[in-house]
């Protein structure tokens, strides 16, 4: 059972009481007794202070708790479009595709357009990237978009190519790929081509409900918080109205989208921090410098090994990157970049230490994914102080057809967790959704097996890389935290802090490993008030 505390956000003051607290402090690393006042921890130990023993208690019966959980790499609007969409991912051949999108054609009203999210061309017999011809013979009389699991390729039928003036004349845009085949569009767009999809905008009214059916569902699984990875004007102002009017359960780091419009109203208000309680933060913006591993976008510094002469896209130009790092540096934001390849990795690090020197660690700016490196390029995140954000889930999904692009050599810097580890980063964890599942059980169970959920590989891929659960708990809690300049008042269970904390059905620490993906959450708490519980 979902609560979802519309309107009585209450933020009591109480006692939780007979619970297994994995604090996460150095000072005092376990507990059973928590106290919130103002919806901060007052006090947390083994028994309950005389000052407190009037206030109202809640047992938790003597079950597992650990600090709130925060995915610091997420798309909550992505997630609840999701949601509303065809699911594709999993599905294993095009023609499977074809015939979910057909009868989902049957029941709908001749023009209205089909959307669909999550095909991974991987996982077919036939890996190429597909072709329109099939998917527009079975759909001729509805607009389809369905998009690539990671974001960053979708593939359209003929009906929505022509509706929106796609054809063997349209203008390729900087950063992107509109695929042909004898000079002919195949319906796959990559990266910066998509901006040539345009569909009517979501209203208030549907964004608004869409965040909140995402937000529900993330705190279902545990979550506490979640690093948004991509907000504009009218995404945030969707969420500020859900904030005022305490109907959205999480709190949301916002990272403002790059373009242009976002930004020219945004980062004159400056940094704006806790607002709603303790709820939103807006201090961060949120670039890209290449594309995706799976649809060969991301940018690499050599060929791919399976498309010899083609090393990716690189999506946001050096003028444009140096304009917006210019503009952070004057409104005091903080800049997180996705880059997947090693020649985008380095590229972002470079322009860094060129708009603010070669240290940055007060800034804490941050690259997203990270997960192809040269093993020389490594040490600069350290060196300069850039934080690598990172989720585990992308490895076990990538890891079957991973070496197929990059060839043995290059997954020596892939997904390279230990290596940051032991080179003195401290790594931000998510998952992406919904490029991944929702759950972060399923991306702690990936960081310490580097396994698919069956077992396999054995002994994992490249498992020297594999985290310590502790270290992977740390990722979704205080490193997530510090990564968003929130340690001190998130992160772990400490007087002081906001007491957001998840309680679990068994020991994290202690289960078999491949029973981490399916812990159960009982309870959801943020700020003292149980936003989710199990009954």
């Amino acid at each position: 059972m979902i609560l979802l505390l519309a309107s009585f956000f209450l933020f009591s003051d109480q006692i939780y009481v007979n619970g297994q607290f994995t604090t996460l402090s150095t000072t005092q690393p376990q507990a059973k007794v928590l106290v919130v006042r103002d919806q901060h921890i007052a006090f947390i130990g083994d028994s309950i202070p005389e000052a407190y023993k009037d206030l109202p208690q809640i047992d938790l019966k003597g079950k597992w708790v650990l600090p709130g959980l925060t995915d610091a790499h997420a798309h909550l609007l992505g997630q609840g479009n999701a949601m509303e969409r065809i699911d594709l991912r999993g599905t294993l051949s095009f023609n499977e595709i074809i015939n979910k999108i057909a009868a989902k054609s049957e029941k709908t009203p001749l023009g209205q357009w089909i959307l669909g999210r999550g095909w991974d061309q991987n996982l077919w017999d036939e890996t190429a990237l597909p072709h329109h011809l099939r998917l527009s013979m079975k759909t001729p009389n509805h607009p389809v978009c369905l998009y690539r699991v990671d974001g960053h390729a979708a593939i359209l039928n003929q009906k929505a190519m022509v509706l929106l003036g796609i054809n063997p004349k349209t203008i390729t845009p900087a950063g992107g790929q509109i695929l042909k085949e004898k000079g002919q569009p195949t319906g796959v767009l990559i990266d910066n081509a998509m901006t040539l999809i345009q569909f009517p905008g979501l209203s208030q009214t549907e964004t608004k409900r869409r965040l909140a059916l995402a937000a529900n569902y993330a705190a279902s699984l545990g979550l506490t918080g979640i690093h948004d990875a991509g907000v504009t004007s009218s995404y945030l102002e969707a969420l500020e109205s859900l904030y005022k009017a305490n109907e959205l359960p999480i709190r949301v780091y916002a990272m403002l989208e790059q373009q242009k419009e976002t930004l020219e109203q945004e980062l004159p208000k400056g940094p704006r921090l806790d607002l709603y309680r303790g709820f939103l933060t807006v201090r961060c913006i949120k670039v890209y410098a290449d594309g995706a591993l799976g649809s060969r976008g991301a940018w690499l510094k050599e060929p791919y090994t399976d498309l010899p002469g083609h090393v990716g896209l690189q999506i946001t130009s050096k003028d444009q990157f140096q304009d917006i790092l210019g503009k952070a540096k004057k409104h005091g934001f903080q800049v997180a970049t996705h880059a997947i390849g090693d020649r985008a990795n380095r590229f972002v690090i470079d322009m860094y230490r060129e708009a603010l020197g070669p240290n940055l660690s007060d800034q804490r700016y941050r690259i997203e994914h990270a997960q192809i490196l040269d093993l020389n390029d490594l040490d600069l995140f350290h060196q300069s102080g850039v934080i690598p954000s990172m989720q585990p889930t992308h490895c076990t999904s990538d890891m079957d057809w991973a070496g197929i692009r990059l060839g043995a050599k290059r997954l020596d810097g892939a997904y390279a967790w230990r290596k940051f580890l032991e080179s003195g980063c401290y790594i931000p964890m998510g998952s992406d959704f919904p490029v991944e599942k929702v759950s972060p059980w399923d991306g702690l169970y990936s960081a310490v097996t580097r396994q698919h959920q069956d077992g396999t590989p054995v002994g994992g891929f490249f498992p020297s890389q594999n985290l310590s659960r502790l270290e992977a708990l740390k990722g979704f809690t205080i490193w997530a935290a510090k990564a968003s300049f929130r340690e001190k008042t998130l992160g772990s269970l400490e007087i002081g802090k906001y007491a957001d904390f998840t309680v679990i059905d068994r020991d994290y620490f202690s289960i078999p490993v491949m029973d981490i993906p399916h812990i159960r959450v009982l309870r959801t708490v943020i700020g003292g008030e149980t936003v989710f519980k199990q009954l």
